[in-house]
Parts: structure tokens; C-alpha cells; sequence
């Protein structure tokens, strides 16, 4: 079955409280996908944004985003007055997030909400469910308020070994603490599971992303740190990164602890399996990140400035693959198989059977014929105009060289009245992938100003993109199930 979609993170879309929430505008932008008849709704990972504001450097992979939960809703259980919310002054630009304002105002709203709630059967049962990650999640979270937000690895010795005494003394202290944190996350998923509900009640599927790496600084790593190649005093000895190429001599950079793929593999991969378990109850599609990191990754010396003196190192490769599907038998996934990719690599992806992805923007190099020209693609894979790594459409074809976008012309067969943007839409939902995907802002025709990300970079500009009121018309659905119709992509009506 032919399927498109639509990438947009629920932080993009507008409200009146800083950042997308799980409120009403996420579900009139399920109602707009179904409309312009989508049957894919793609986000970036859900969890606790940390280091630089990035939903993919989280403070626990099992864990949902506090800032995403809906004020609105809480009002309307009574655990907020709909003025407190109001009279917070939640930045000056509706079209840009402010994590520095959500940072200083959240956390009071949500500590309110928390002191008038009275924990109920439901509560106890979420508790319950997700005991073997929310204790330590919790414990983890309260730790760091206590230490002033310093990294486990900053915290008294006691703590940061995790010696059973201290962790019981804190677990005592930090009760109150504690108790918010799980708090928090009950709101989080009671809201998201009615949502992702709602949308699959439309016919829409939840594609969601899984990052390949966790951060140092995070409660998987503190917990789990025998998964980890650290040294005695719980520093890494590697760290993940990407090699030099034509884009950037030095590599990049990213500075994540590398799994310990052995001591993995004798727990029979059971801290991924729990992941990739709770990923399931989230999304409907799981994106694996970094895929070819499976195969084998980039490991740099800790302490190295830059990427430069790293080395290929190999993974777990289809040993892990087999046991996730072992596992997970009915969970599916897309292997984000970009980068540099070898023969090895892609006999991984192939011998996983997970769809590998296309980026219509990586097509038209004019010095070269690349594997990124739709008439490549094979049928098992997903087209993409971009990712939110990459320029927007519009963006594109502001910055290309004349070469380059004459061979996209020329290719795609664009004219003036259609448009550029609209007629490389329309060359990725011809494509013979079985799933086509599109940025709202290349639907919206929006330039660099919309960028949601640019890699390798600290920048205010990075995740912090939002749609204006009524990005999501009657009139733009119409257009976009117009040309969806058109190369049979249609989702059926329920």
C-alpha cells in the first residue's frame, strides 16, 4: 500500500504557552492530516529535552517531555486555574520556542498542579507499569534539582557510585521531589495515549524516532553503567561521533558513551529490548537513528577535541537486529540509513528487512549521478524531500548552484506556475517508495527561517521553529490530498 505523510514535532506547532503542547492544536492537526488525506504523522523523540534544548540528548530514553504536556488540560481537571498559566509571560515571539522562559516557568506550574492532586487507582496503576524505569527516572530527576542541575558524575562519590545506603537516604530525603517527578510523567502519558488514540482513529500512524545513543548525563547511563564502556571512576573511555568527510574535516563531535556491545549481548540485549519495548507503547513506527551504527560506529578517545583520531569499530550487527525482532515481532521500523554507508551496512539494513530511507535533496548533484534520484529508489523504502537535519525545499533551492538546480528542473520537469517546491513534492509522492514524507514547512513553502535543525552546531535557531495560527487550512489539506490522490497515496477512510 502507497502511504505519505507529514514530519512536524508537536513543540512546531503554535498555542499560547511557549512550546506545542498535546492540546487542541495537536488534535486539529490530526484532523488536517486526515483531511489532506496522511496516513503518517512523524515526530522527532518524545523524551525530556537536555543538553542544547535536543529532543535526541534526553535525560532518560523511557521517559516523556514535561513541556509537551497541555496546561489547558490540567485546567480543565481542576489542577490548574486558567489564569495561572495565562499570566505567565511565555516569550515574545509565538513563532519561536523559548526554552529559557519554559526552563524558568514549567516546573512552578507543574509543581502547583502537583499539590493539588490526589493520587487515585489509576495513578497507582500507571506506578506500577512502569516501575522498572520510573523509580530511578524519578530518583534521578530529584537528584539533580538537589545538586543544583550539575551531571551525575559531579554529585557526591556516594551518589554517583550509586552506593545502596545513599541511594536509600536520598530516596527518603527527596520523597517529595520524587513523588513530582512521577507525577509529572502520569500526566505526560495520560495525554499522549489519548492523542496517539485519537490519531489512530483517523487512520494516522505515530512515526516515531529512537536516537541510536543515550547521553553521558542521563539516568540510563547512571543506572545501567555496567552497558557502558566507562572506567572505573564512571568516565567513558570512548565517545561517539561521525569521521571527517567532505563536509566537515574535523567530523563531528557528538560525545555520547558507546555501549559495552558484549556486556549487551550476555543480557541478551535486555535494557534495548526494554526500550524498544516502551518505544512501542509510544509510537506505531519506531525510526531507528544512526543506523549503521549497528554495523559499527565511529569511536574517539575521551577527552579528544575533536573526531579526527577515531576508528571503526565493529557492532552488534545482526545478532541484535534478530534478537529486537525476536522481541518485538509486531513493532515496525524504518533503518535511518544515511551517511556513509558500506557494502556491510547495507547488507544489514537489507538482511533486517527495514525499509532504508531516500532524501530527495541529496538527488540532484549535478557532477555525479547519485542514489538518491527517484528512479533508484526501490520499492521497500521511504522518500523524504528532507529531514529535520536538512535545509527546507524552499531553502534549497535559494542556496543550490545554478548546475544543480537546472538538473533538478530539468529531472523533475518543475514550471513556473506549479513551483519548485511544490513540484519536488510532487517527485518524491511519484516515487515508487512505498512511503513518502514531506516537512510542514516545505508544505508550507517556508526558507531558512523555518530550518528546524542544523547539525553540529549550539544555536537558538536549533528546535525551535513553530507554525503560525492556521499554518493547518481547509485550503492547504485540499491542495496536499489533491496531489496525494494523484500517485494513489490516499489513506483509507475509516
Amino acid at each position: 500500500m502507497r502511504e505519505s505523510g507529514i514530519l512536524m514535532h508537536i513543540t512546531s506547532l503554535p498555542g499560547p504557552y511557549g512550546v506545542g503542547t498535546m492540546g487542541k492544536q495537536a488534535y486539529h492537526f490530526v484532523d488536517f492530516l486526515s483531511k489532506a488525506g496522511q496516513s503518517v504523522w512523524q515526530i522527532l523523540p518524545l523524551n525530556p529535552t537536555g543538553y542544547g534544548d535536543s529532543p535526541y540528548q534526553s535525560f532518560s530514553a523511557f521517559a516523556g517531555n514535561p513541556y509537551l504536556i497541555d496546561l489547558d488540560t490540567l485546567v480543565e481537571e481542576g489542577l490548574l486555574e486558567d489564569r495561572e498559566p495565562k499570566a505567565v509571560n511565555w516569550g515574545s515571539d509565538p513563532g519561536r520556542v523559548s526554552f529559557g522562559r519554559l526552563y524558568e516557568e514549567r516546573g512552578k506550574l507543574l509543581h502547583l498542579a502537583y499539590s493539588r492532586f490526589t493520587p487515585d487507582e489509576a495513578y497507582a496503576a500507571f506506578q506500577e507499569e512502569n516501575a522498572r524505569w520510573l523509580p530511578d527516572y524519578a530518583l534521578f530527576m530529584a537528584l539533580k534539582e538537589e545538586n543544583g542541575g550539575a551531571p551525575w558524575l559531579d554529585w557526591p562519590e556516594p551518589l554517583r557510585l550509586r552506593e545502596e545506603a545513599a541511594l536509600k537516604n536520598a530516596r527518603e530525603a527527596c520523597a517529595e521531589e520524587i513523588g513530582y517527578q512521577c507525577f509529572v510523567q502520569y500526566q505526560f502519558f495520560r495525554q499522549w495515549k489519548a492523542l496517539r488514540g485519537y490519531a489512530n482513529s483517523k487512520g494516522i500512524r505515530i512515526i516515531g524516532d529512537v536516537p541510536i545513543y543515550v547521553p553521558l548525563d542521563s539516568a540510563d547511563v547512571w543506572v545501567n553503567y555496567k552497558l557502558f564502556q566507562l572506567d572505573e571512576t564512571r568516565h567513558p573511555t570512548v565517545v561517539a561521533g561521525c569521521p571527517p568527510d567532505g563536509f566537515t574535516a574535523d567530523g563531528q563531535l557528538w560525545g555520547n558513551p558507546i555501549y559495552d556491545w558484549r556486556a549487551m549481548a550476555d543480557t541478551g540485549y535486555s535494557w534495548w529490548i526494554k526500550r524498544l519495548t516502551a518505544a512501542a507503547g509510544m509510537y506505531d513506527v519506531v525510526r531507528f537513528d544512526h543506523f549503521r551504527g549497528f554495523e559499527s560506529y565511529w569511536a574517539v578517545p575521551a577527552g579528544d577535541k575533536t573526531a579526527r583520531d577515531g576508528k571503526w569499530v565493529k557492532g552488534p550487527g545482526a545478532d541484535f537486529i534478530h534478537a529486537v525482532q525476536k522481541a518485538l515481532p509486531e513493532l515496525d521500523f524504518i533503518a535511518e540509513d544515511l551517511g556513509f554507508v558500506t557494502p556491510e551496512v547495507r547488507s544489514l539494513q537489507l538482511d533486517s528487512g527495514y525499509p532504508g530511507m531516500k532524501v530527495l535533496e541529496f538527488a540532484f548533484d549535478s557532477r555525479e549521478e547519485s542514489d538518491y534520484l527517484p528512479h533508484l529508489y526501490p520499492v521497500d523504502s521511504v522518500c523524504y524531500t528532507g529531514t529535520h537535519d536538512n535545509v527546507t525545499l524552499k531553502q534549497w533551492f535559494d542556496e543550490a548552484s545554478r548546475q544543480d538546480k537546472a538538473y533538478a528542473k530539468a529531472y523533475l520537469g518543475l514550471n513556473r506556475s506549479e513551483g519548485n517546491v511544490w513540484g519536488m513534492i510532487r517527485g518524491g509522492m511519484g516515487s515508487v517508495s512505498r512511503l513518502f514524507v514531506a516537512q510542514m514547512q516545505d508544505y508550507l513553502e517556508l526558507g531558512g527561517e523555518a530550518r528546524m535543525n542544523f547539525p553540529g552546531t549550539l544555536s537558538a535557531a536549533n528546535w525551535t521553529w513553530r507554525a503560525q495560527e492556521g499554518f493547518d487550512s481547509d485550503k492547504l489539506a485540499k491542495k496536499i490530498r489533491k496531489v496525494t490522490g494523484l500517485y494513489g497515496r490516499l489513506k483509507k477512510d475509516n
